[in-house]
């Protein structure tokens, strides 16, 4: 990974998704073995995500989108358009990082998982 610190989105996988917990009690990385982007990577993307269906923080509030502050779950429904964003839309200064994103919601899309993404 090429990411070099400052301030940073993590996307991480859900092996057990459980509908009924609020994952924004805790800030767990390690456990879905997150991969972080620079942020402003997000800024490149954020215009094509408002169509992205997702919930903030719990199960029980459908949105769209990222919570850029916040932790959103992204339903497997919605990788490959998220997919399709991130690869079409990633600045060159983030394309390595974009890349393991892409690879990692790939995965979690061919295994039918919910997708963890911790905003700054």
């Amino acid at each position: 990974m090429s990411y070099g610190g400052g301030d940073r989105a993590e996307f991480g996988i859900i092996d057990d998704f459980d509908s009924q917990k609020d994952y924004s009690g805790s800030y767990e990385p390690e456990r879905y073995h997150c991969i972080a982007i620079c942020d402003d990577a997000l800024n490149d993307w954020w215009d094509d995500l408002k169509d992205i269906k997702t919930y903030f923080h719990c199960y029980n509030r459908p949105e769209t989108a990222l919570a850029r502050w916040g932790i959103t779950l992204i339903p497997p429904e919605s990788l490959e358009q998220l997919i399709a964003v991130i690869l079409a839309k990633t600045a060159v200064e983030y394309r390595d990082d974009a890349l393991e994103i892409v690879a990692l919601l790939q995965r979690a899309k061919q295994d039918r998982k919910f997708v963890i993404h911790y905003g700054v």
